[in-house]
């Protein structure tokens, strides 16, 4: 049912979370797991000419950080694994990926807000993703996030 499911990381704690839900999803369809970090480009923009070069590097190094967790922890059960690191929007690079490597689920978390940043919030990754993806969103709650 599930050839290949894609797991994006922003890098923070939560993504245990989603891995705990996202890998045995894999494992039981035999599925190749990708995963994704995306280098928000609105954030490198809004820093500057004389810092920009120097926070991307950050950030990309970042990037590789987060998804070797996710590779390590695909490949100690078993999964094979394919990761990128990209710059752009996250939830339009995410749906762009996802449609490039014809993924057949993304599984994504969610980052645990207050009631006063979801007011205050334009919207979160997760909820531009699944609002649209033209494939399945497994969406995984991370009530202890950020």
């Amino acid at each position: 049912m599930y050839d290949d499911v894609l797991i994006p990381t922003d890098g923070s704690d939560t993504i245990s979370q989603t891995l705990d839900h996202g890998l045995p999803i894999a494992a039981n369809n035999d599925a190749t797991v990708h995963t994704l970090y995306v280098v928000d480009s609105r954030v490198t923009a809004a820093a500057g000419e004389d810092t920009s070069t120097d926070l991307e590097r950050t950030l990309k190094d970042e990037g590789r950080t987060a998804v070797a967790t996710v590779e390590e922890r695909a490949t100690a059960e078993g999964l094979e694994t394919i990761s990128e690191v990209r710059q752009g929007t996250p939830a339009k690079s995410i749906l762009e990926y996802a449609d490039e490597q014809g993924i057949d689920l993304i599984v994504i978390g969610t980052r645990g807000k207050s009631p006063r940043e979801k007011v205050t919030s334009l919207g979160s990754v997760s909820e531009r993703v699944v609002d649209n993806a033209s494939i399945p969103v497994f969406v995984v709650r991370n009530a202890g996030g950020e």
